[in-house]
């Protein structure tokens, strides 16, 4: 005996939703590891390894590494996020209510904080680095601009560590949420 059409729309339904659904998880922990690895790993090795040389300009070398991986990381993460927002309805059924406005506003706090750490905090830095003559390294540390572009590097560090943390947030409620039940009839 074949099954009713409603059961087979329902089956292929919920294995591509699941589909979805993992997709989404996979790419936003992919984001996350790449956000990681860029703040534990690379930034710090670039400034590290190239001062070990010794070179006059080996902060403003190190600092166009970093900035040019950054603009990849802030990228991605508002286009992650703006994906995992876009297709939020169509698994919305995964979750509760609470936990769907929650994982969604967090999402809206992930694409925020990437986009302005990179077209507003970023941008202002590299204004800032362009008044110093890409000479950052000989400049006062009591200069101005040098002042300036020291407070937006933390206000920078502080907006993909915020972005970090609610997508850890996000991928934790997507990983432990249950689908709730669903019925065969339509």
């Amino acid at each position: 005996m074949p099954l009713p059409k409603n059961v087979i729309r329902f089956i292929i339904g919920h294995f591509l939703l699941r589909i979805v659904n993992h997709l989404r998880i996979a790419l936003l922990a992919a984001w996350l590891a790449v956000a990681i690895y860029f703040s534990a790993v690379v930034a710090p090795s670039a400034f590290s390894v190239l001062r070990s040389f010794s070179l006059p300009n080996a902060g403003e070398i190190a600092g166009t590494i970093v900035t040019r991986t950054l603009y990849i990381v802030n990228l991605s993460g508002l286009l992650v996020s703006l994906f995992l927002l876009v297709t939020a309805y169509l698994v919305k059924k995964y979750y509760g209510r609470a936990s769907f406005i929650l994982l969604n506003g967090l999402l809206i706090i992930v694409a925020v904080s990437t986009a302005a750490g990179e077209w507003v905090i970023a941008a202002k830095m590299r204004g800032l680095r362009a008044a110093m003559h890409g000479q950052i390294d000989q400049v006062a540390l009591d200069d101005p601009n040098r002042i300036a572009f020291a407070a937006l590097h933390v206000y920078s560090v502080a907006a993909l560590s915020v972005a970090m943390i609610a997508a850890l947030v996000v991928l934790g409620l997507m990983i432990w949420s249950r689908p709730k039940p669903v019925s065969f009839a339509k």
